[in-house]
């Protein structure tokens, strides 16, 4: 039987390997233009690393065992918890605000399904020991205009935004106990509060948490608010440097940033993970055919957590699996070029070691490069760097004999010159 790949695993043909390069580029401009520096960890971590900051129960999620040494790792679920670690570690001698980004790949096991795989590159980018609101709307923008340079617009993407206090504020003035927050911002981290066929199941999982009848349905109702003047309607007075303002700050300062056209406010937005302590966004594609292209917020907490630096983050994370499928729903896939600009067409066999020097030289001065093997005839050369997709044959030799000299013919046009050797290299270029 065959060899295969593991189910959630992929294999990258050239073509595939081209598209994710391409998301890969937009990544690294888009953190060049913000300023950001590239770090990386480990792609093996210890298991308490994980299970002390989620729980036990995320352990259904790793790839995890025990090493030679006796010690329990894991593979690498998410880079948050590794970048709260190094942060921790050096904080104190490093300027503020820390502006880092990486490009780890993830391991989780989950069921594979479009969009969700069980391996996955992943965009992190965390703005480190900054409170302002601006801090955030960088972060949000930053994601944001990776959409860009990939040639999404407001049309095909936007970004849903949300504050974990303004809705824990606004569901303890629902009347929600205090000690029954946690599972229910939880519960509406599961509900798809949108869909009419929904909303019966969403309050019989509401009333498994003790948070039924009316309450249930003041639950509902702070999770579907779409838009601002309901929300700082239902808010009341706003406190400054509470959460609606923070919230209002952020959203402000996207606006002043010529967003706004991207930006939706959605309170069923809370993001799962606990350590989420203010604003929290999803982006999504406006058809809302596949799952969240990027999730992040603010996580003052979590460096102290995991290291006992007391240290305020934003950040968010974006997986390639989602991109790839939206690039490629969108028909933004690239076009990859030619890897060949100069196909080394040799007029006889005789002619193979000049072929042989001048194709050295040509990879010296940058031009890539390729010629035949095997020196079939001329018509089977041309054949071959047609199929290399080749920009130019190069014909090295000729009846005449002018060897300082070479034909040079543009596939695209057809057109043919004479070149001599020595500038053969910035006329391919040029």
């Amino acid at each position: 039987m065959p060899a295969t790949a593991l189910p959630g695993f992929r294999e990258f043909y050239p073509d595939d390997a081209a598209l994710r390069n391409h998301i890969f580029s937009a990544w690294r401009t888009v953190a060049a233009r913000y300023g950001f520096e590239e770090y990386d960890g480990p792609p093996l971590e210890p298991l308490e690393l994980y299970t002390d900051k989620s729980g036990a129960e995320i352990m259904g999620q790793l790839y995890y065992f025990e090493d030679k040494g006796g010690r329990s790792v894991a593979l690498r679920p998410e880079m948050t918890p590794t970048l709260a670690r190094m942060v921790g570690a050096r904080a104190s001698s490093m300027m503020k605000p820390i502006r880092w980004f990486s490009m780890p790949q993830l391991f989780r096991y989950e069921r594979p399904q479009r969009g969700r795989l069980r391996e996955h590159f992943q965009l992190n980018m965390d703005l480190i020991g900054e409170t302002s609101p601006l801090a955030d709307a960088e972060i949000i923008a930053a994601a944001l205009d990776v959409q860009r340079v990939l040639g999404l617009t407001e049309q095909q993407v936007c970004v849903r935004l949300s504050h974990r206090g303004v809705i824990q504020q606004l569901l303890l003035n629902k009347g929600v106990p205090a000690d029954r927050l946690s599972a229910t911002l939880t519960a509406i981290d599961r509900l798809e509060v949108d869909a009419p066929e929904a909303l019966e199941w969403a309050r019989k999982q509401l009333v498994q948490l003790g948070v039924g009848g009316e309450l249930a349905e003041g639950v509902l109702e702070v999770a579907r608010i779409r838009d601002w003047t309901t929300l700082e309607r239902a808010a009341g007075a706003v406190t400054a440097g509470g959460p609606v303002e923070n919230l209002l700050a952020c959203r402000d300062a996207l606006f002043q940033m010529g967003l706004e056209a991207f930006v939706q406010l959605d309170t069923s937005i809370v993001r799962g993970l606990a350590y989420y302590t203010g604003v929290v966004f999803e982006l999504f594609d406006r058809q809302h055919t596949l799952r969240a292209i990027c999730g992040g917020g603010r996580y003052d907490d979590l460096v102290k957590q995991v290291s006992g630096t007391d240290v305020p983050c934003v950040g968010f994370g974006m997986g390639d699996a989602v991109l790839t499928e939206l690039l490629k729903e969108s028909k933004l896939v690239p076009v990859v070029p030619s890897r060949v600009q100069a196909f080394l067409v040799a007029h006889s066999a005789a002619n193979q070691v000049e072929v042989l020097r001048l194709a050295h030289m040509l990879r010296d001065e940058g031009v890539s490069v390729e010629y035949a093997m095997k020196i079939p005839n001329l018509r089977r050369q041309f054949e071959q760097a047609g199929k290399r997709q080749a920009r130019y044959v190069v014909i090295v030799g000729s009846p005449e004999g002018a060897d300082a000299v070479v034909k040079i013919r543009d596939l695209a046009s057809g057109h043919e010159e004479v070149v001599a050797q020595g500038a053969l290299a910035a006329r391919v270029r040029s």
